[in-house]
């Protein structure tokens, strides 16, 4: 009896820290934003890609705007390393003075394995495991409870990573992700509550962008900024 009281104080001991650290988990929420829309360039840079278009800074300065007027703070706030979403993130920087993005690289923009046989033909096997390895750890690293106190983050990167991170925040098929569309400058938005559940509140949310402004979404027409010839 006497040798087993050490081994049951450890145990009590260890009971309410274990209960501590669940107690101290608390919910997350991610808000996701799409790039705004760019123009391929054959002189940009191979790995970063092209800048945004002049309709895209005026995509991303209406995002900005909408996320400024959100009744929350942003807790941290994220950013792939390609150009174009770098290019949104720092017009939406001019929402939040003082405030600085931090890159992640498994935020870039990539293609996933994917039930389209006409996609996953294109791509080598290589790359698309490639990517859903990038995914995983993007999931597995940002996608969880918060410890402490409730948070909000924000991440600017790509329809790709967005769209496989929805399906997987439901709980449905990875490869299912092409089957949803979301625009440019759009905001998503997925909670994560302090129990691990998760719970997706909109995806591709373009209310902020004029109708005549929207692009990148399924349906949407090319649109230009430039001033069309006279009549």
């Amino acid at each position: 009896m006497k040798r087993m009281l050490p081994l049951l104080c450890c145990l009590l001991l260890i009971a309410p820290l274990h209960a501590a650290e669940v107690a101290a988990q608390a919910a997350r929420t991610i808000v996701l934003v799409r790039h705004g829309y760019y123009l391929p360039d054959a002189h940009a840079d191979k790995k970063l890609g092209p800048h945004l278009a002049p309709i895209g800074v005026a995509q991303a300065h209406l995002a900005g705007a909408r996320l400024a007027g959100l009744p929350t703070r942003f807790d941290d706030m994220y950013v792939s390393p390609v150009q174009r979403a770098r290019d949104t993130a720092a017009v939406i920087a001019g929402d939040f003075p003082g405030r600085h993005f931090e890159v992640v690289d498994d935020l870039a923009e990539c293609t996933p394995p994917t039930w389209r046989t006409k996609i996953t033909a294109q791509g080598k096997p290589a790359d698309l495991a490639a990517c859903k390895a990038q995914f995983d750890r993007l999931f597995a690293r940002y996608f969880k409870p918060a410890t402490g106190h409730e948070q909000t983050d924000l991440m600017v990167c790509h329809g790709n990573v967005i769209r496989n991170m929805v399906v997987r925040a439901l709980g449905v098929d990875p490869k299912a992700w092409l089957e949803m569309s979301v625009g440019n400058a759009s905001i998503t938005r997925i909670r994560i509550e302090a129990d691990g559940k998760f719970k997706v509140i909109s995806v591709g949310d373009v209310g902020h962008i004029p109708a005549n402004l929207r692009t990148g979404a399924t349906g949407d027409p090319e649109r230009s900024l430039a001033i069309p010839a006279m009549p």
